[in-house]
């Protein structure tokens, strides 16, 4: 069960709720809001009303919080923002695995997590962070390591070589 859709999150939190006499409070999740209908409301409330698409997702960016390079562009479902949000390590959801990914788990590239932002109308996450080794998969700095050149149409490399070690 993904519990990454709006609609959804709103009944858990129907459902669940807080309960102060069994000193349960609701996750975060299940606090989670849906987004205003009314655009300009949306953009300027301060509650926390992400936007996910229709596939239940909403854009991640991570950048270096000291460099400000951004580092890499991933999806969260509501799953992922929660985990984030909680634990203080960068969690993603992975499209092609259809599961949470904690960044480095793996690899041990972790991404700690400086501060979480959102834009305007909280469609985009924006994530600063504390990265350890690299962010892109092929063992570079950033996965933004190519310029377009747009007369040639054709891709300029900024950064050649994944770091030693890499895949």
């Amino acid at each position: 069960m993904i519990l990454s859709r709006a609609p959804l999150v709103v009944h858990l939190t129907h459902t669940i709720g807080t309960r102060p006499d069994i000193g349960y409070t609701a996750p975060m999740i299940e606090r989670m809001r849906p987004p205003l209908a009314d655009k300009a409301q949306q953009d300027e409330t301060d509650e926390l009303r992400p936007a996910f698409n229709a596939d239940g997702l909403i854009a991640a960016i991570a950048q270096d919080a000291a460099s400000r390079e951004v580092l890499m562009m991933a999806w969260m479902n509501a799953e992922a923002l929660t985990a984030t949000l909680e634990s203080g390590t960068a969690t993603y959801w992975s499209r092609s695995r259809g599961k949470l990914w904690v960044k480095g788990e793996t690899s041990g590239h972790t991404q700690r997590i400086v501060s979480v932002r959102i834009d305007c109308d909280q469609d985009v996450v924006l994530l600063l962070v504390e990265q350890a080794g690299a962010a892109c998969h092929t063992g570079r700095t950033s996965c933004f390591y190519r310029e377009i050149d747009s007369d040639a149409f054709s891709l300029h490399r900024l950064e050649d070589k994944p770091a030693a070690g890499a895949p």
